[in-house]
Order: structure tokens, then sequence, then C-alpha cells
């Protein structure tokens, strides 16, 4: 059984990497954030401690395997939430950010089974995605000589061209 501190620990990990994951999607104008992406990371971790806490430690049992399935079926729905598709053509919007929803969740799982190396190594990876992601992919579309990225949608008056719908003229 876990004591104060590593509950504590394991629960405030899963919280602020969910959270920093949700920061990213947020400053970048998408319509899921901190606040969401760390619940949700929060909510996956309590989940899977209370579930390790009726087992061996360090063990994984057939009903810890079966929280974290249903964990991971369940936040289907709310990545599903965020994706929209928009107009007759196949521009789906939203896939990155559900994405984030997913992962977050699985960061919850891993922070509330405490293996920190994994946590640190897939956070640290997720961010270079996050940064770094769509400018690679620009430059191999262009270099491999792939399809070209669409331009960006316009803003509507008085919004920037990252501002979500939640965060208007920022």
């Amino acid at each position: 059984m876990a004591d104060w501190s590593e509950i504590i620990l394991r629960l405030g990990a899963a919280t602020l990497a969910g959270g920093a994951i949700g920061l990213d999607r947020d400053l970048r104008g998408k319509p899921i954030g901190l606040k969401t992406l760390g619940l949700v990371s929060l909510s996956t971790a309590m989940v899977v401690l209370l579930a390790l806490q009726s087992v061996q430690p360090g063990q994984f049992t057939d009903a810890v395997s079966r929280v974290i399935q249903g964990v991971l079926t369940g936040i289907g729905f709310l990545g599903a939430g965020v994706i929209i598709r928009r107009g007759d053509r196949f521009q789906v919007h939203g896939l990155t950010s559900a994405a984030c929803a997913f992962f977050a969740a699985c960061v919850g799982i891993v922070c509330g089974a405490g293996h920190w190396p994994i946590v640190v190594t897939a956070v640290a990876l997720a961010f270079l995605l996050l940064t770094v992601g769509r400018r690679a992919e620009r430059w191999l579309h262009h270099v491999l000589g792939g399809k070209e990225y669409p331009h960006e949608p316009e803003a509507a008056p008085g919004q920037s061209s990252d501002a979500g719908p939640h965060q208007p003229g920022r």
C-alpha cells in the first residue's frame, strides 16, 4: 500500500504532466487546455492507484488491467468531443487535441503505477512532437514532394489566427 508521500507524488506528477500538455494546447488556441488535460491525467492516475492499492506491490492483476482498459475506452468520448469536420471538404480539426487527451490519460495511468522513467521519457517526447512536429511535417512534405499543406483558415474579424473559439481576440 502506498503511503501519503507516494500518493501525493503520483497524483501530483500526473496532474502537472497533463496540465503541461494542456497548456501547450491552450497556448495554441485549441479547444482543450490545461484544466481539462490536467483533470484527465489526474483522474486516470487516481483510478489506477486505487486499483493498484488492492494488489501486491509491483503486480498488475486482471482487475488492474480492466481498470486501465475502461479508462482508455472512456477517454475516446472526450477526444471525440474536440474533433470537428469543416465543410464539404475532408478537413478535420482537433485530432492532435484528441490525441493529447488520450496521451494525458496514458500519462495518468503510468503515474498512477509509479513508473517514473516512462513518464519522463514520454512527456519529453510528446513536447518534442508538439513543438517541432508541424515544422517537421511541412519540411518533409517540401523535401519529399508530398502534398503541400493547405493554408491556415482566415481568422474571423477581431480574432488572431491562433485563437480558438474560447479565446476571441487573443
